[in-house]
């Protein structure tokens, strides 16, 4: 497909809505080549248009939906794995359906995580902004006054303001600092290197690591529940989840998991042992393997973690949004109190 370069990769909430759409079609009686039609007809954008009408020409040449969703390029790999396995075993409308739920709460963990970050930033940003101005352009605004009195700053003040005007000399060279820190912050929050070396500060930091641990448990109890309730055995669910998988520390207990399984270890002991599920995580595992009800056992583990990620997420930055606040009041307090009170004592001596 000539167009298929220029259509933006799909986004978590896109594919969720595709496999939404698929699971209904299918739970509907409505063959994959009369539902693909009857989604053509309601797209609202070219980019949609274009993808719908190239799948639906490669099936209506008796293409399977893998095949596909795969010539798009355009869909994950593990997404196209387990339509590939819902095709073989009959189960694909109910594979969408949990594609559909997965890559919701992947969406939503996306944007919890994103506005965690983006909100600091934002605040930090703008007290730099608040202090910069003060500095540069009200404070040399103070010294005229100041000399219009017969005197000058002195100490704090005359310090800030001088300052002031080696950042306003220089601003070109801090101009490039301010580009190169914000390319470092692109750099790690947009390449696949960048997030690697931001994981890695983060699990030295005993503020964030339990927030990294809990997304990476939450992906794998996920990808578990998809997986065994498309009738695999717990081998192949291991195997799909560990491709699913990115943080190179919760890869060392999947690995370790997988080694015990093949030696003939119970799931559920392996997933305790390893500390991929611990606490009541672990006895709800148990359970669920003992009642034949794994799969539905880990979609409410995947679920209980996702609340307790955005619960985190929500408490740090009821925590952050008043310091920040706070801190800002306090530095513009500061730098206002150290010009206004020796202007009163010299307007009080007049």
């Amino acid at each position: 497909m000539d167009k298929q370069t220029k259509i933006k990769p799909l986004t978590n909430t896109e594919i969720a809505f595709f496999c939404g759409q698929i699971s209904l079609i299918l739970q509907s009686g409505i063959s994959s080549v009369e539902g693909i039609t009857i989604m053509l007809e309601d797209a609202s954008s070219s980019d949609e248009k274009a993808i719908l009408q190239q799948i639906l020409d490669l099936l209506s040449e008796g293409t399977s939906l893998y095949d596909s969703l795969s010539a798009t390029g355009l869909f994950p790999q593990y997404l196209l794995n387990m339509v590939n396995i819902g095709e073989e075993t009959g189960t694909l409308d109910d594979v969408m359906s949990a594609l559909s739920d997965h890559y919701e709460r992947e969406a939503g963990i996306k944007n919890m995580i994103k506005n965690a970050v983006t909100y600091p930033l934002l605040m930090i940003g703008m007290m730099f902004a608040v202090i910069l101005i003060l500095v540069i352009k009200v404070m040399p605004v103070f010294n005229q006054v100041f000399i219009q009195l017969g005197t000058e700053m002195s100490g704090f003040s005359r310090g800030l303001m001088n300052a002031g005007n080696t950042i306003s000399r220089y601003s070109f060279f801090f101009l490039l600092l301010l580009l190169a820190i914000a390319g470092i912050i692109i750099y790690l929050t947009k390449t696949i290197s960048g997030k690697n070396h931001l994981r890695n500060l983060g699990y030295h930091l005993p503020f964030i690591r339990p927030i990294y641990e809990s997304t990476a448990a939450c992906r794998f109890a996920g990808a578990m529940a998809l997986t065994l309730s498309s009738g695999l055995n717990p081998e192949r669910c291991l195997e799909l989840a560990q491709a699913l998988n990115d943080d190179p520390f919760f890869q060392k207990k999947i690995d370790a998991c997988c080694q015990m399984t093949s030696e003939g270890t119970d799931l559920s002991d392996a997933f305790s042992k390893t500390d991929i599920f611990t606490g009541m995580y672990a006895r709800l595992v148990s359970l669920g393997q003992k009642t034949g009800a794994m799969d539905q056992t880990m979609k409410k583990i995947a679920g209980q973690y996702q609340d307790e990620i955005d619960t985190r997420i929500n408490h740090g930055l009821s925590i952050i949004e008043p310091t920040l606040v706070i801190l800002l009041s306090l530095i513009v307090g500061i730098i206002l109190l150290s010009v206004m009170l020796p202007l009163l004592g010299i307007l009080s001596g007049i």
